[in-house]
Formats: structure tokens, sequence, C-alpha cells
């Protein structure tokens, strides 16, 4: 490629950038002005509102003492092996009920079951048979991604298209090449749009663990900051959960686009 060419791609590549970060950052610059002129000016109570400038004097007090990074890490651990749990467990559970009808009507009844039940409600139990270590926040964390996953991976596999299906059949393909070859690459856009829900929901789980009972995390650095009334500091963390959690689903999108370009940037049901 010339330096013309070279230039003139990297000069699009810029105006694709720019055209899809502007309108979020102007909105994004909007809202904090407007709340920092609120709070500074306009009479909020700090206990009820801190102004952002408040806010990150805290996330910035917070890193420079190394409390955020050290419950940062836990958090971020017990969301990750939750999250990976969740894959493996919806993937293969879908697998079996996209595979077998039985499975479907023996299995349905259950998970529906199990969906329904508020895992809030679920938490203090699983704290009694899992302890206050980090494996209860894993346990909670699946939970509550593992449904997203199944549902996507049971369309992904019901999607595939029956041409396909019937040129594999009648070449005496057996259903595992059958699944390999064809049900499975068809439905991984479906499950990558399940995963993209699943990588922020492990986050939830984890800190709604971390509220009920825990040593460590950034949950019980929020409860901490409630009880001494430091809103400022609540605000802080929340606003690090949110972008560790935007953080988290742009990556999932990334890989998604890496490994998937053949599937266009609509392959899937909706991810939210």
């Amino acid at each position: 490629m010339s330096p013309e060419a070279r230039r003139r791609a990297l000069g699009r590549q810029a105006r694709l950038w720019f055209s899809r970060l502007w309108p979020p950052l102007g909105f994004g610059a909007l809202v904090l002005g407007g709340w920092e002129a609120g709070a500074r000016w306009g009479g909020l109570d700090p206990m009820i509102l801190p102004a952002p400038g408040e806010i990150i004097e805290q996330l910035r007090a917070g890193f420079g003492s190394g409390i955020y990074q050290a419950h940062l890490g836990v958090t971020l651990l017990q969301a990750m092996f939750g999250f990976v749990i969740a894959i493996l467990a919806g993937v293969g559970v879908g697998a079996l009920i996209s595979a077998s009808p039985l499975v479907e009507r023996t299995l349905n009844p259950f998970l529906i079951a199990f969906e329904a039940m508020p895992k809030i409600a679920m938490a203090p139990l699983v704290i009694v048979w899992f302890g206050y270590g980090i494996w209860s926040k894993v346990v909670l964390a699946a939970a509550i991604a593992f449904f997203p996953v199944l549902v996507s991976t049971i369309l992904g596999l019901r999607a595939c298209d029956p041409g396909r299906l019937d040129v594999l059949h009648s070449l005496g393909a057996s259903r595992a090449q059958v699944f390999r070859l064809v049900r499975l690459p068809s439905a991984l856009p479906f499950i990558f749009s399940g995963i993209n829900v699943a990588v922020v929901f492990v986050l939830l789980g984890s800190i709604v663990g971390e509220f009920i009972g825990a040593r460590a995390g950034l949950g019980t650095l929020i409860l901490a900051a409630n009880e001494n009334l430091e809103t400022a500091r609540v605000f802080s963390i929340l606003g690090l959960l949110a972008a560790l959690g935007m953080l988290l689903h742009f990556g999932v999108t990334a890989l998604r686009h890496r490994l998937l370009f053949w599937a266009g940037p609509q392959g899937g049901p909706p991810t939210a």
C-alpha cells in the first residue's frame, strides 16, 4: 500500500471512530457538566448527590492507597470464574436440550423454576453452603449469568439452515459431525450474544454475594462507605463497576468480531 493510500485509509478509520464516539462522549460531557453545576451552585445536598469532582477525588484516593486495586481484583476473579462456569454450563445444557426432545421436556420445568427464583434470595443459602470465601460469589455469579447463555445456545442451535443439514445427512455424516461442522458454527453468533449479556451479569452476582457476606471485594467497600455516609466514595465504586462492565462488554464484542468475522455485525439475537 502506498503512503497516500495508507493516509486515506487511516483518515477513513479516524472518521469512523469519531462518528461512533462523539454522540456518547458529547452526551456524557453534557450530563457531567450539568451535574457538576447543579452540585456546586444548584444547592444539591452532597450527602445525596455529590459533585463529579468529589467522586473523581475519591477514585484517585482509592487507587492511590491501593485499596481499590486489591478489592477490584477479588471481585473480578470471582466474576471471571463464574463467567467461565456459566458459559460451560449454558452451552452444555443448551446443546443437550436442543439435541433431545426428551431432555428438553425433562429439564425445562426445572430450568424455568430456577430462573424464576430471585438470586438475591438464594444468596444467604449459598453463603451458608459455600462459606464466606470466593466460591459462594462464584456460584452466585454463575447462577445469574447461566440463563442468557443457555437461551442463546438453544436458539442458535435451532436456527441452523435446514438445507445444510440435509446435505450432510445425505452424505452420511454422523450427529457429532453435523454438530461440529454446521450446528455449532451457526449457533456461535447467538451464543456470543448471550455471553455479552452474561459478562455483565457476573459482576452483579459477585457484588450481591459480597453484600451478603464477604471478607473482600468492591461490595464490601460499598457497604463500609454506606455505613460511614461516604456517598462520594459509594459513587466512585459504582462508577468503577460501570467502567469495568463496559470494558468486559466491549472486550467480548471485539473478540466476537475477531473470531466470527464471517457472521457480520448483527448475527444472533439482540443482546439486551
